[in-house]
């Protein structure tokens, strides 16, 4: 058993394309239109036949009363691991990306949590420095 696909409800699939690849850094893997909606799916660039992440309408009442909930508390509804979250802080603000929570140390590792837009909060780690 593996994991193939995880869902990411979002409120607009078309900001989310735009964030999750072009500020993100992530690939369209899919991409099928499906009446009103999409099956949208990206990838990381650094792992193209991993996991892919389903920007997926949060239309329904549950899926947008929890991602509404999650990110009322503060709580990403997300993680992504990166190199450097120090790094990837410096470049997602200075692509205008707002962030709840700055890079902060937290034991083995160092996590951030930015804003997608798209009605999410997405946890970033990586390692702490040795």
């Amino acid at each position: 058993m593996r994991i193939t696909r995880t869902s990411v409800f979002v409120d607009d699939q078309a900001k989310a394309l735009e964030v999750y690849t072009r500020l993100l850094g992530f690939e369209v893997r899919h991409d099928i239109p499906l009446g009103e909606h999409r099956w949208l799916t990206v990838v990381s660039p650094e792992e193209p036949d991993g996991v892919e992440v389903v920007l997926e309408p949060n239309e329904h009442p549950a899926a947008r009363a929890f991602t509404e909930a999650l990110a009322a508390d503060g709580i990403p509804s997300t993680s992504f691991t990166v190199d450097d979250v120090e790094a990837e802080y410096d470049r997602l603000t200075g692509l205008g990306m707002t962030f709840t929570q700055p890079p902060t140390p937290t034991g083995p590792v160092v996590t951030a949590v930015l804003d997608d837009t798209c009605g999410n909060l997405v946890q970033l780690v990586s390692a702490a420095p040795a």
